[in-house]
């Protein structure tokens, strides 16, 4: 995400775009700091950004509504991840307000992952590892590794599935779910179906129904007809349910889908510290647990790379009662007791986060999202 700014400050130049640009980004809590972070007073630009109310961590919460900067807004809506993430899409898509917009000199755009200029600098997360396995002697230039990803939008899985078509060796996509396990269904019977219940778990930046990046997955399955990914997107709006065609059925084999539910994730995390003495995250967690549910069921011993996603910090309340500290209400206080336990550096970021001055605390209803895009 630090990256996205220069990308789009330097596009804006060199097309010599001269309308201010407004950012708009629904999060399930980590994309909306990387993003408010990234462009924070960042000149010709403004950000807003929406998350679930209720739905994110008190730390990842904490994190936005302090945000500094005049260039940045944050919501809280009343809402998952999946209502803000589908509001956001249908104001990119009304050319009623996109004209209103420019007529004031504004134009929008996002930094979600449903911008591509998200998922390009990932691709170098696969490239980086895979010649760091070949540095350290686990796999030879030309052998494959394969690559596991907590994924909930599909972005991050979706830029080593570039990585792939551009040279890098990877035999396997292992897509890691939590109990919203639309994705690990998906893979496993090519019916994508969002008629089922909503979880809030532990593993917030997964609790997903609508994988948007899975479209772009799709579409190069289907050998870029764009028709009939077109045809898939409308009956999964309309009718909440759509089955692939024979062809990306067999495209989508080189994915493996599987989930962890909170009870294993936690369990997965107190293993792995006190046999380890590595500290996970809740996504991660759901990620290695998923693994070795994977090379059980199909004896597959190729050398993986699990994306590791966010600092066990973020997730204090989960963490700290999966390795079997007594939890207090006080997410900051249970940061400090992970700490004082595991000895792990607390991120700088969040140092000291609990006292700084809350700036956000506006909470609007799905339907007025679109009303503070406006400009007054």
């Amino acid at each position: 995400m630090s990256i996205l700014p220069y990308l789009l400050t330097t596009a804006m130049k060199k097309e010599k775009e001269e309308k201010k640009i407004h950012i708009l980004t629904a999060t399930s809590g980590d994309t909306g700091k990387a993003a408010l972070e990234g462009f924070a007073d960042v000149a010709g630009t403004e950000i807003i950004v929406f998350y679930p109310n209720q739905g994110v961590s008190q730390v990842q919460e904490r994190q936005m509504v302090t945000q500094e900067g005049a260039n940045a807004k944050v919501y809280a809506i009343n809402g998952n991840f999946d209502d803000a993430q589908t509001s956001v899409k249908k104001i990119f898509n009304d050319e009623n307000l996109a004209k209103e917009l420019a007529e004031k000199g504004v134009k929008l755009s996002s930094v979600n992952s449903i911008n591509i200029g998200r998922l390009v600098p990932q691709v170098a997360y696969y490239v980086y590892s895979y010649i760091k396995l070949i540095e350290k002697g686990i796999i030879k230039p030309g052998e494959k590794m394969n690559v596991v990803v907590p994924t909930g939008n599909f972005g991050n899985i979706l830029a080593a599935f570039y990585a792939r078509k551009m040279g890098i060796g990877i035999n396997k996509f292992i897509c890691a779910s939590n109990e919203n396990k639309v994705l690990t269904d998906f893979l496993n019977s090519g019916e994508y179906n969002i008629n089922r219940e909503f979880y809030l778990t532990n593993s917030p930046s997964m609790d997903i129904l609508i994988s948007s990046n899975l479209e772009r997955l799709l579409y190069h399955l289907s050998g870029n007809n764009g028709e009939e990914i077109r045809g898939l997107m409308e009956r999964l709006d309309k009718e909440k349910v759509y089955r692939v065609s024979s062809m990306i059925k067999e495209g989508l084999k080189v994915f493996y889908g599987g989930f962890a539910g909170t009870e294993e994730t936690n369990r997965t995390i107190g293993e792995m510290y006190y046999n380890n003495g590595y500290l996970m995250d809740t996504h991660t967690s759901v990620a290695y647990k998923v693994y070795e549910d994977y090379k059980k069921e199909t004896g597959d011993l190729t050398p993986a790379v699990i994306a590791s996603t966010a600092s066990a910090y973020k997730f204090a309340d989960s963490v700290a009662a999966a390795i079997g500290l007594e939890v207090e209400e006080d997410g900051f206080a249970n940061v400090r007791k992970l700490n004082e336990k595991t000895k792990v550096r607390i991120p700088a970021g969040l140092k000291g986060l609990e006292n700084k001055v809350i700036r956000h605390t506006e909470v609007l209803n799905i339907d007025q999202m679109k009303e503070v895009v406006r400009i007054k």
